[in-house]
């Protein structure tokens, strides 16, 4: 029976995977070490799946369940640009050298097809909107060049041991069981803790930078595609097909608000040309913003232990983004 793998299955994106494949009765097998992932994220359907608590930056006993014929997707990483700035070794050894790996365990199987989720934070600031896959790759922090640098090692992993695989470029997922880290970072994660206690939302400089949302159901949708296409060998954008004003998401919301400074190294716009996949995946969005934010409200208390952040937390936790991100 095919298997399907998936790293950082106890995740934001995983649990959504491996919940939808749960439900078509697939074989499931998560490997997570809970840095970021919660048990309470999969506990609805865990008895349907097979976990292992394990590293898969260090070799070990993981590695005994590539076996046969699977699909791995790859989606275990630590994410947001704040840390990485901090402890950019963390950010290496977990997405880059725990997508070596990955690699080398496919080696040793029948592996159908890896499916890498890569970030469009690796296009920096693009010059052309809607940003094509060709475009040049200027990732700004270390967890944007670990990102990449985890693709550049599939995609040669690839042509030299015979690794099929596609590479999915996600522009800001957002939805349901998204972090609530004690990171400053996502966006909807921070404005969802300050809604749920009734503190205003911290606009990042004018609030009309644009960004390409796209909700996790519809990012689920595309790694499907990408593993049953004959299609291989190939790097997709994944976004919504239109851009959002961050004061229209917090119209949506609906709160108070306060503005604090810009951020260097941030693109006023996020912004994915999906042509590609919708012509040889035959896939496209479905899920709209309103509706989208409308899931996340209804399920709010997810975040009520997710940190409050209010102007001085940013400031102090953003200290070191803007010593070494700083606009010449």
């Amino acid at each position: 029976m095919t298997k399907y793998i998936i790293t950082g299955g106890a995740g934001f994106i995983g649990s959504h995977v491996a919940e939808y494949l749960s439900k078509k009765k697939k074989k499931v097998v998560i490997l997570d070490n809970l840095s970021t992932g919660r048990i309470d994220n999969i506990k609805n359907f865990k008895s349907k799946i097979k976990f292992v608590k394990c590293d898969i930056s260090k070799k070990g006993k993981w590695i005994n369940e590539f076996k046969g014929k699977i699909y791995v997707i790859h989606l275990a990483s630590v994410a947001d640009i704040v840390p990485s700035i901090q402890y950019p070794e963390k950010y290496f050894n977990s997405n880059v050298n725990g997508t070596l790996n990955v690699l080398n365990a496919c080696r040793k199987c029948k592996v159908l097809k890896l499916i890498y989720s890569a970030s469009s934070s690796c296009y920096g600031i693009p010059k052309e909107y809607p940003t094509k896959e060709i475009n040049d790759l200027k990732p700004m922090y270390p967890y944007a060049f670990t990102k990449k640098a985890g693709e550049d090692l599939i995609i040669h992993w690839s042509k030299v041991y015979n690794i099929p695989f596609i590479s999915l470029r996600l522009f800001n997922v957002y939805g349901t069981r998204s972090r609530t880290s004690g990171t400053y970072g996502a966006m909807f994660g921070v404005f969802l803790a300050q809604k749920l206690f009734n503190k205003p939302f911290t606009i990042v400089g004018t609030g009309k930078q644009k960004r390409d949302f796209t909700y996790v159901s519809d990012v689920v949708s595309a790694i499907m595609k990408a593993c049953n296409s004959k299609i291989k060998n190939e790097i997709f954008n994944v976004g919504s097909g239109s851009t959002v004003s961050i004061l229209k998401i917090v119209k949506i919301l609906r709160g108070k608000k306060i503005f604090i400074k810009k951020r260097p190294g941030e693109p006023d716009i996020t912004f994915a040309n999906i042509s590609n996949i919708k012509r040889k995946l035959n896939w496209k969005p479905k899920i709209k913003i309103e509706e989208g934010i409308n899931l996340m409200l209804k399920d709010i208390q997810y975040w009520k232990n997710a940190p409050v952040w209010t102007p001085s937390k940013i400031k102090k936790a953003t200290k070191l983004w803007f010593k070494y991100l700083n606009e010449k």
